[in-house]
């Protein structure tokens, strides 16, 4: 698969994501997906993202950076959101928070087959420490 189409790929995934139109994840996706070196599977990614929504309402996936050489991309994407409740362990409650995640991906057959992620969890704590909130 070409640079700039690998590109427009996951474009097209990170619209699908924001979306939430699950029903086509299966085009992006491969059945045994890994993440962060687990197995999870088409299902369970689904999963992850379906929570993930539920506890971020206003979750919204902005692609700040962007590099391709097939079969990997990876991606610094941004989020300004206001988690419910609790979110990587941090007791955000509702408060507006920013941050990012450098994510990796490594594509098969032009879908999705490894993802490797790491959030930005400082700059979440950084925020709550400064906005006078208590940090789990």
């Amino acid at each position: 698969m070409a640079r700039a189409d690998l590109s427009d790929v996951y474009r097209d995934y990170i619209a699908c994501l924001n979306a939430q139109d699950w029903s086509r994840l299966g085009q992006f996706v491969q059945d045994e997906v890994r993440y962060n070196g687990q197995r999870i599977g088409i299902s369970g990614y689904r999963e992850m993202l379906e929570r993930d929504f539920l506890s971020i309402p206003d979750l919204h996936f902005d692609i700040q950076l962007l590099v391709s050489k097939p079969p990997l991309v990876a991606c610094r994407l941004r989020f300004d959101c206001t988690p419910e409740g609790e979110f990587l362990g941090l007791h955000v409650d509702g408060r507006k928070v920013s941050f990012s995640e450098n994510v990796f991906y490594e594509f098969r057959s032009g879908r999705i087959a490894e993802v490797w992620s790491v959030i930005d969890k400082a700059a979440i704590e950084a925020q709550l420490t400064q906005g006078g909130g208590r940090v789990a």
